[in-house]
This record gives C-alpha cells, structure tokens and sequence, in this order.
C-alpha cells in the first residue's frame, strides 16, 4: 500500500515511518523540511511542501491509498491561539477530494470527548488553543464524504509498545496514557484493514 504521512517530523509521525516501512508500504513523508528526517529507506519518499497548500498535496497525492495525519502543534506556541491543524485539514480535504484519494486516519486529542472530572478539565483549560484547533479540523473531516477514522489519544508518552484499545466515541476505562508508537499502530492497522470508516475512536495502551 502507498501511504502519505503529513506530520512525518512529529513523534507520532516518526512512529509511523518506521512501522509503515517495517509493515512493506510504500512511504512519502510531505514535510516541509525534509532535512531534519534522517532515516533512510528504499521505499521512502520525501517530499518537501507546506502541507496548508492544496496546490502541493493534490500534485503528490495521485496513487496514493491512504493519507495518514499526525499534525500538530509544540510548545511553546501550542499554548497560543493557532490554527494549524485546522488549516492543514482543510488543505488535505480539498487535495484528496482533487486527487480521488478517499481514505484518511488523523489524529486528535481526548481531551475532545466530554468526560468530566478535575483532571480533564483542568486539561481542557490548560490545552484550550489546541482544543479549539482540533475540533475545528474535525468538523471540517467529519464534514467530507472521505472514508475518515478520526483518533483521539490521551497524554502521549515515549515507550517502544505497540499495544492499544480502541472504543468509538469514548476513552477506553483508564485511559491515561498510551505511546507515540501505539497510535501509529493503530492508524496503520486502520488503514490496512479498513476499519473504523466514520468513526471517532477514543485509545489507551
């Protein structure tokens, strides 16, 4: 399978290079330094471009089965009003609806479902920009006739595990934490056996 990963400099997008090239995909990470990806693959593609335009991705996006998003915003601007991932959302929309690429896995945050409690919303203040930013690119996914999966991880964490639970429109029961590595699992197995069509799919380790 051809994927695309956008946010292939991120530590969810890393993961996601090195499981999808382990897995035998063909890989293009359209970042837009590529210099700053050391790893070195017979079937990886870098390609350099700014994934906000739609004239960039619809022109590397032909033959492409998958786009796999891991955008994000990092400190210290991640605390300051942005729009990033809902900018990068539209862009990748409008170049898969030009390119006829349908399948999209991107992923969000939990702190998007409406669990209650001090801790969550203790979070939801301290992360407001980035809540804002995300739930916008989900509305704008979730708007779309793509075949989406849209993943909302809790608090990620750097461990080499793979292990994920995956419930639709929930926080899996303890869901504190999980890897980098297990969201990209799990976007990968997503794509690969085409599950979760539609659907907002809530992970934990």
């Amino acid at each position: 399978m051809k994927v695309m990963i956008l946010g292939a400099n991120g530590h969810t997008g890393r993961q996601l290079t090195e499981l999808a090239l382990g897995r035998g995909h063909d890989v293009t990470a359209f970042v837009r330094s590529p210099e700053k990806i050391t790893l070195r693959h017979p079937l990886l593609q870098l390609k350099q471009g700014d994934p906000r335009s739609v004239d960039a991705l619809a022109q590397a996006l032909p033959g492409h089965a998958v786009v796999l998003s891991a955008l994000g915003v990092r400190p210290p601007q991640a605390f300051r009003p942005h729009a990033l991932v809902e900018d990068c959302a539209a862009s990748t929309v409008a170049a898969m609806t030009r390119a006829g690429v349908k399948r999209l896995v991107l992923v969000s945050a939990a702190v998007l479902f409406p669990v209650k409690g001090l801790r969550f919303a203790f979070f939801r203040w301290l992360l407001q920009h980035i809540v804002r930013d995300l739930d916008a690119a989900e509305q704008i996914v979730r708007a779309t006739d793509l075949d989406w999966t849209i993943a909302r991880p809790p608090r990620l964490v750097e461990r080499t595990d793979e292990r994920y639970r995956a419930t639709r429109d929930a926080l899996p029961a303890g869901g504190f934490s999980m890897s980098f590595r297990a969201v990209a699992a799990f976007m990968l197995d997503a794509a690969e056996q085409r599950t979760h069509l539609h659907e907002i799919v809530g992970l934990a380790s």
